[in-house]
Parts: C-alpha cells; sequence; structure tokens
C-alpha cells in the first residue's frame, strides 16, 4: 500500500514512475550493499549511507543533514534495524522537500490573482529550457489558458527558431526579433502585446551564456526593469531550468544563477534518462527554492508539476 495518499492521474503517476526508474534502481542497489550483512544502523552503515546519497547526487550539504537527522533518531529510539532504514530515509527526504516545497499542486495553474501572469526562464543553453516553455505553453494552453511567447534569447538564431516551432506547434503567438536584438525590447514588446491580446500567460525566454556573471546580470535586470514598465510586479516567477542528468554541474549552474537574479522557482530537467534524481532533492534543499515542475520524457506531457508527496513515493515504491 503506498505511503502518500495517491493525487496523480493513473497515466501520470506511471510516467513519474518510469521517469525515475534509473535513479530508484541505482539508489537501492548501492543501498542494500551499504547495509548488507548488518542487523542495526550502526555507525558502519550511516557512513555507508553518506557514501551512497553523495554519490546519488544529493549533494553533500543536504547528506549531511539527512545522517543527523537519522543519528538523532538512533539515539532517541535506541536500536533501529536496516530493515527500517527505507521507511526512515522516506519519511526525512519528505520533510526535507516539505521545507522548500509547501505546495501540493498537482496541475498546471496559475494566480488567479495576477493577469497576465509573467515568467521569465532562465538558464544555461542546451539544459532543456526551451523545450521546458514550448511544454509549458502547451500544457498552460489545456487549461484553457491564453499565452503568448517572447524570445528574448537574442544571442543565438537557433534560440529563437526553435521557440517558432514550439509556437506553431502549441499554436499560440509569439513576440520576436532579428538576432542581435535588445534582449529587452523584446520583453517589452512582449509584456504589451500580451496584454493587449488579453493573455493569461507570459512567458519569456532569456539568453543562457554564463562566461560572464556581470554582463548577464545586467541583462537580467534590464529585461525586468522594462517589463515593469508595462506590468509593475512584473517577472510573478523567475524559473531556473536545471538539467538533472548533470548532477553536481547542475549545483554549480544554481549557483551562478542565483547570483545573477532572483531565481523564484526551478523545473528539473531530463531525470528520466540518468539516475541522478537525487540532485532534485539537494538543489531544492541548499537553495531554499521550490522544484516547480521536473521532466520525466521526451514527450509533451511528460514535462510535470513537481509534486514532493509524489515524488518520494515514486522514489521509494
Amino acid at each position: 500500500m503506498s505511503f502518500f495518499k495517491k493525487i496523480f492521474s493513473k497515466e501520470k503517476k506511471e510516467t513519474l514512475d518510469k521517469g525515475l526508474e534509473k535513479t530508484k534502481t541505482s539508489f537501492f542497489s548501492k543501498l542494500s550493499k551499504a547495509v548488507a550483512g548488518k542487523a542495526k544502523v550502526d555507525d558502519d552503515v550511516l557512513d555507508n549511507l553518506e557514501e551512497v546519497l553523495v554519490s546519488s547526487d544529493v549533494g553533500v550539504e543536504t547528506t549531511l543533514k539527512i545522517i543527523d537527522r537519522i543519528e538523532e533518531r538512533v539515539s532517541r529510539d535506541k536500536y533501529l534495524g536496516t530493515d527500517e532504514l527505507n521507511q526512515i530515509l522516506r519519511e526525512e527526504i519528505a520533510g526535507l522537500l516539505s521545507e522548500t516545497n509547501t505546495g501540493d499542486e498537482t496541475e498546471f495553474t496559475i494566480p488567479v490573482d495576477k493577469k497576465p501572469y509573467v515568467l521569465m526562464v532562465v538558464g544555461v543553453n542546451g539544459v532543456g529550457k526551451t523545450t521546458t516553455i514550448g511544454k509549458l505553453a502547451s500544457q498552460f494552453k489545456k487549461q484553457g489558458l491564453k499565452v503568448v511567447l517572447g524570445a528574448a534569447d537574442t544571442f543565438r538564431a537557433a534560440a529563437i527558431d526553435q521557440l517558432q516551432v514550439w509556437a506553431d506547434r502549441t499554436d499560440v503567438p509569439i513576440i520576436r526579433q532579428e538576432m542581435g536584438s535588445d534582449p529587452a525590447s523584446v520583453a517589452f514588446d512582449t509584456v504589451t502585446s500580451g496584454m493587449n491580446q488579453g493573455a493569461d500567460v507570459i512567458i519569456i525566454d532569456t539568453a543562457g551564456r554564463l562566461h560572464n556573471k556581470v554582463n548577464l546580470m545586467n541583462e537580467l535586470t534590464k529585461i525586468k526593469r522594462v517589463m515593469q514598465k508595462v506590468i509593475p510586479n512584473a517577472p510573478h516567477d523567475v524559473l531556473l531550468v536545471l538539467d538533472g542528468s548533470t548532477g553536481q554541474n547542475a549545483f554549480e549552474q544554481a549557483k551562478q544563477f542565483t547570483k545573477a537574479t532572483e531565481v523564484t522557482s526551478l523545473a528539473v530537467t531530463k531525470l528520466d534518462g540518468t539516475a541522478k534524481g537525487g540532485v532534485v532533492i539537494g538543489i531544492s534543499d541548499q537553495f531554499q527554492i521550490p522544484v516547480k515542475y521536473i521532466g520525466v520524457g521526451e514527450g509533451i506531457d511528460d514535462l510535470q508539476v513537481f509534486n514532493k508527496h509524489e515524488f518520494v513515493d515514486s522514489f521509494f515504491k
């Protein structure tokens, strides 16, 4: 029987289970070796568990936090059998995720009091940023929302063209200029057009280069400033897209982008092709930023709203 109440549809849950299969198999293979021949949770088991968590890309600081919590339980309960370790780990990881991810959403929604809702998407090239935007546009449109896209990654012609493909595929309007145009100008035109069209959601793509953080910071700040001339509180969400398959590199990207701009939510992509899904736990904990979406497949419907209960349930299923 599932530890958590089922709130995802059967199809969504199966997609999530399948998407986390590699991570789960790798993690529990390591865990079974870590406790082999041990009846109770002792220092050796905890040392081995620490190694398992770190090698599963949970991250050192988050791993130490989990180990400390288990040590507290061991000292409090005096005896914990290794057969109880799965359940204890499950509870502690769920607890960590709950500290940052307070919502329990299962569908793609926007706050009813913010229209149009402006979402600025950031992230380095190659993490699936434009694809995530396209999938978000599709999901929001399925909810009956009017979506407008803005191609403000004017640094690469390919980025503009790729976003155009998604706009055509999802049949949503896109505001674009030529490569090399001022990104802030594109953002301004997009929010102005979105307002005029009565859009519910405006999604702005931005450049992903990180070779000069000062330029990146200045650019993102300028984009925000010009959007606020049209919509005072824009953007309502700054979504950082990270490639889950890069493991510790995703931590570094999160560090750089949170220095360059205020990031308010995360999307972790490509979890289906990797055994590094533990990165979701570590990044959410270390940066204290909620994970809003996860990518668990190539299909347009394989971008899911992140639900901590369902994630932990699939991980420990």
